[in-house]
């Protein structure tokens, strides 16, 4: 992960609680050419992939994942968001929503490339900008693996509550994402 990058660590529950080393995962951020690139490190836990090949996949937030929400400026009132869900296995899925909850976008286009090795995998995502909503931003990333009892929901910045909600968006944090290409 470059250094020019924003480097967002997923190494707590949702609710706070530390995580193991062997279950965190990090994301680092930055413009490129009109992209917003994601590059993903995690802990591979081994969750059965999704059916289907690699690239779009509708329901991903059910399997092993890692997830970016990008929280943009209101022009209306409604919160306008960016989610993006990434897989070990090169799935992935990209919703617009304005609105919490409420997409009005989905299975948008993204270029991502993803590779397990051993206990941990990589990848590297690039979405146009103009797919984000306008700045100022403000960002959550989680990391959710296993199944049944045993799932286990990861944040970068608790969420609170009763149980995991990745849409609290009250919980999510300011950020500035930096420019990394032409330098």
């Amino acid at each position: 992960m470059s250094d020019e990058m924003l480097h967002l660590a997923i190494a707590t529950t949702w609710d706070g609680e530390h995580a193991a080393r062997n279950e965190t995962a990090s994301i680092a951020l930055g413009f490129d050419d009109g992209d917003l690139v994601v590059e993903v490190d995690a802990a591979f836990h081994g969750d059965p992939p999704p059916s289907g090949a690699p690239g779009p996949t509708p329901g991903l937030w059910e399997l092993e994942v890692v997830e970016l929400f990008v929280l943009g400026a209101s022009l209306d009132g409604e919160p306008r968001y960016t989610e993006i869900e990434l897989s070990p296995h090169g799935h992935h899925l990209v919703l617009r929503l304005h609105g919490v909850r409420r997409p009005i976008a989905t299975v948008l286009p993204l270029r991502f490339d993803a590779r397990i090795a051993g206990p941990r995998w990589a990848g590297i995502a690039r979405l146009d900008r103009s797919l984000l909503p306008p700045p100022p931003y403000r960002v959550n990333a989680y990391a959710v693996h296993g199944e049944g009892d045993s799932r286990r929901h990861l944040a970068h910045a608790p969420v609170l509550g009763e149980r995991p909600d990745f849409h609290r968006l009250g919980s999510f944090v300011p950020i500035e994402i930096p420019d990394i290409g032409g330098k």
